[in-house]
């Protein structure tokens, strides 16, 4: 493994981990506030060990996040110090505001965990909701940052030199709002769904049927409404990656020739040799209309991007269809959920149902992942789009491929950890929580 390869693969693997432990960080904090809500209205015993139950998963959470997100920060400028010498003083702001928001909700987490019994109820509560909306917000602000190598802006590029520098500029990018609400939707969608899937299963147990009910309906609600909501932020972002970064778009459909109308492909087999693509099925002109509003428009394919900033077709062909078949089959299963609530049939009377959510446990975060490789392998060749190429930016260091080893044990580790801790937690529920409601059914 090359040092070039390796800094890739380092900066991969942390991303890939980091994103899933920063997405149930951000969300977990607001299905604790609406279970902590329920308790002060309603005073059921049963959402109060819910929402301490989910305020120890949201501790985990935010120590491992906490932890991958320090060694995120040192990667940066240790893998890529050309891209932070030239980029750091652009977009430092986000990253800067981030920190802010951390603190925050750091402060406001330890002020809820310590609280109980001891602050006023409803400013107990509003600590929660803090930690919620601050983890949001860091989530918002690093996307923003992200977006901005996607759509470098507040700045002049001449002779090589980064002049006029405006960071507001920088950070409130054209692409910054699209990639917020498509990661944010999806982190809600992904989270929502894995926490009602993990109480789903308990319910099919019938193990503490009350309160794995109660927790699985805050979280599938969640899940489905981001479900649901998710296609029209895709819609959102498919138009705004046709404006800037065509060839983006052309990887993610494996067009290979300018067409007029162009069709949309669903699965088919990419010959990156060959520049073809089997047993794809084609609608037509629907590409044409997802990126112009238009089922005639053109829509420009790589035979009009120079090879050398093609990005790598078939894996960001292949992770585009994984997002968007998973994205398919939650909103569909989001669909079915809501016509059983509007038609309040008995959960406990559609085993299948609590099936299909197992079953969804890991695909939003499959999806999320998918996603994000689009993102990012669908920029190359380019650490900031049409300005910087990702191998000009690499340390010339020697032995990364070591750091790479080190750092990929150091993520499984926590992983193995953050796995056992939560497996731990959902066994000790019964025991830490035994004054749960007897009762086996739930409307």
């Amino acid at each position: 493994m090359d040092d070039f390869l390796a800094a890739r693969s380092q900066m991969a693997l942390s991303l890939g981990f980091h994103i899933i432990f920063s997405c149930i960080g951000m969300v977990m904090p607001f299905f604790m506030a609406v279970s902590h809500y329920k308790w002060l209205k309603t005073n059921d015993e049963v959402y109060k060990n819910l929402t301490k139950a989910w305020s120890k998963g949201v501790a985990i959470f935010f120590a491992t996040g906490a932890v991958s997100g320090t060694m995120l920060s040192f990667e940066l400028g240790l893998l890529w110090p050309k891209f932070m010498e030239h980029a750091g003083p652009i977009f430092g702001m986000p990253f800067s505001l981030e920190g802010t928001a951390f603190f925050i909700e750091a402060i406001a987490l330890g002020f809820f965990l310590y609280g109980w019994d001891k602050l006023n109820k409803w400013f107990h509560w509003f600590t929660g909701m803090v930690v919620g909306v601050s983890g949001l917000a860091s989530g918002i602000l690093v996307v923003a940052a992200n977006a901005w190598m996607n759509s470098p802006a507040g700045f002049d590029f001449v002779n090589g030199k980064y002049l006029n520098i405006d960071p507001i500029e920088a950070m409130l990018n054209k692409a910054w709002f699209s990639q917020a609400l498509h990661m944010c939707l999806a982190a809600f969608t992904a989270t929502g769904f894995a926490v009602a899937g993990v109480h789903a299963l308990m319910i099919l147990r019938n193990q503490n049927k009350v309160f794995h009910l109660k927790a699985f309906k805050i979280a599938a609600v969640f899940a489905c409404i981001g479900a649901l909501l998710q296609p029209l932020s895709g819609d959102i972002s498919a138009k705004d990656v046709a404006k800037r970064q065509p060839a983006k778009l052309a990887a993610m459909e494996a067009l290979y020739q300018t067409e007029k109308p162009a069709p949309l492909l669903i699965g088919g087999i990419v010959n990156e040799k060959d520049k073809t693509v089997k047993g794809a099925i084609k609608i037509p002109g629907a590409l044409s209309f997802l990126a112009h509003g238009d089922f005639k428009a053109e829509v420009k394919g790589l035979d009009q991007i120079p090879e050398n900033e093609q990005p790598p077709v078939a894996i960001t062909h292949y992770a585009f269809q994984i997002m968007v078949g998973i994205g398919t089959l939650l909103a569909l299963i989001s669909l079915v959920y809501f016509i059983n609530l509007i038609r309040k049939k008995s959960l406990l009377e559609k085993r299948w149902l609590l099936k299909l959510f197992v079953f969804a446990i890991p695909m939003g975060y499959v999806a999320l992942e998918a996603g994000w490789v689009v993102t990012e392998v669908g920029r190359q060749p380019w650490i900031i789009y049409g300005i910087m190429r990702t191998k000009d930016a690499v340390t010339p260091m020697p032995g990364i491929a070591f750091s790479f080893y080190i750092f990929s044990a150091i993520y499984l580790s926590l992983s193995i950890i953050v796995t056992f801790l939560l497996y731990r937690q959902i066994k000790m529920v019964p025991v830490l929580y035994n004054n749960l409601n007897p009762k086996t059914s739930d409307h």
